[in-house]
């Protein structure tokens, strides 16, 4: 048994091209275009490569976007005057406060004071507790990501057994409240379950975001399993400097039924549903009816 390859990258292409046609149609109606403001703290290599590919991909769905580049030594007040600022302005629909923040400035802080009704990333409690109510909010990117690519490999997941390893707040908690939506059956489970193996071999899907290289083992899984591998990893070894995921990729394609690649799975759909929340709160602000996307 060879696994499928799940491909986020061109899922998450053809999402974006669903978002600017949605980018199109919004500026038909309104005259102008969705705004997104992303806001930089300080010169963190990985957070400046992201920032610019959030960039380049906003500009190429049709949305405005802005980028605000600050010091290192920034302070928290000023960190949260700009936050204010962008709550105020009319021609931003979504802020995005790029994180790891310096260690002077509280993260909880600064997320706390974005207008929910711009948080696209979905991390603001408000929007943690309209997913908890199933209300209508902002779901963090890379969960709501996960759970389109489980939905475009298995269609409808109603009484599935799904084991979400992982319980942070940015993906293991939103992306089990999210199955539960689905009507799957869920486990969180974490670095110091008891018996991890045993639990992850019950599941028909496993989500693994736990943040260790190559963690679970291809016996942990259930033959057929679909496996959602959200690790990023760098790693280097007798092959090499490379990016693995939280799943021993090599060992798990000989049981799963499909799987994400590390690169080229959830990865690309973080920016994608990026672009597809500003969207979503650019109609809402406007007052018009959500798109379907």
């Amino acid at each position: 048994m060879t696994a499928r390859i799940i491909d986020g990258k061109a899922f998450a292409a053809t999402l974006r091209g669903r978002v600017a046609e949605g980018v199109a149609a919004f500026r038909a109606e309104t005259g102008r275009a969705p705004g997104l403001a992303v806001v930089l703290v300080g010169a963190d290599p990985a957070s400046d490569v992201y920032v610019r590919s959030k960039g380049k991909a906003t500009h190429a769905a049709g949305m405005v976007g802005t980028e605000h580049r600050l010091p290192a030594e920034t302070t928290q007040d000023a960190l949260l005057a700009l936050v204010a600022e962008l709550n105020h302005d009319a021609a931003v629909d979504g802020i995005l406060v790029q994180l790891p923040l310096p260690g002077h400035i509280d993260s909880a802080a600064v997320i706390a004071a974005i207008d929910p009704d711009k948080d696209v990333d979905g991390f603001h409690v408000v929007n943690a507790g309209r997913l908890a109510v199933g209300a209508d909010g902002y779901v963090p990117c890379t969960p709501l990501g996960c759970a389109l690519l489980l939905e475009d490999v298995l269609g409808d997941l109603s009484g599935l057994d799904a084991v979400v390893i992982g319980r942070s707040n940015i993906v293991g908690k939103p992306m089990a409240q999210l199955l539960i939506d689905r009507n799957c059956t869920v486990t969180i489970a974490h670095s110091r379950t008891r018996d991890l193996a045993a639990v992850v071999r019950r599941a028909d899907i496993v989500v693994a975001a736990v943040g260790r290289p190559e963690m679970i083992r291809g016996d942990w899984l259930k033959p057929g399993a679909t496996v959602i591998d959200v690790g990023i990893n760098r790693v280097e070894d007798a092959a090499g400097r490379r990016l693995v995921g939280d799943v021993a990729y090599d060992e798990a394609l000989a049981v799963a039924g499909a799987i994400t690649p590390v690169p080229g799975g959830v990865g690309p759909m973080t920016i994608a549903v990026l672009l597809r929340n500003t969207l979503v709160a650019a109609y809402a602000r406007a007052g018009l009816a959500k798109p379907a996307i």
